[in-house]
């Protein structure tokens, strides 16, 4: 697609709750009103395209790794992303994803709730998301992780507890 971003950040209010569903392809099978609206794409020019059509290219790859292996496994994630609007203008979320099942125990979709991003956490998690794309430039994902590990090491966390220090840095 091609979109140029630019420096225009756009407000997630407080009150804001952005939610999509997505299929295991992570293509997207749902989103509410604020969704497209942030994004600034039609339903059409969304649904049944893949999340990462709003990647913003100041989001580590790593993160998106750790993000799939994790939810590949089952489990909820819970971490920071800067999505990338269709106009180029940003927004920086706080995102909680699952895995929803069938009765059956069998896959139904992914579904992302997320929020607005406290202040306290972009200021620890925007320097951190550099360093870690200046990581993956100049040594690939094992630099980056390596530099994630070091980073929860020193809230004595690991990628175990990766989704505890996301969420205090929310709260705190």
């Amino acid at each position: 697609m091609g979109i140029t971003p630019t420096d225009v950040e756009q407000e997630v209010r407080s009150v804001d709750i952005i939610v999509s569903k997505g299929n295991e392809a992570g293509d997207i099978t749902y989103a509410n009103p604020i969704f497209f609206k942030l994004a600034g794409y039609t339903q059409s020019e969304l649904l049944e395209k893949p999340h990462s059509i709003i990647r913003h290219p100041d989001m580590p790859k790593i993160i998106f790794k750790y993000f799939w292996d994790s939810l590949q496994e089952g489990k909820d994630v819970y971490t920071f992303v800067k999505n990338l609007s269709k106009d180029g203008s940003f927004y920086w979320i706080h995102a909680h994803v699952r895995v929803a099942k069938n009765p059956d125990g069998s896959f139904r979709n992914y579904v992302s709730t997320r929020k607005t991003m406290s202040s306290t956490a972009r200021a620890v998690i925007e320097p951190l998301y550099a360093k870690l794309i200046v990581a993956e430039e100049s040594g690939g994902m094992d630099e980056s992780l390596k530099v994630l590990e070091d980073f929860l090491a020193s809230n004595g966390a690991s990628l175990s507890t990766f989704n505890d220090v996301m969420t205090k840095l929310q709260n705190s």
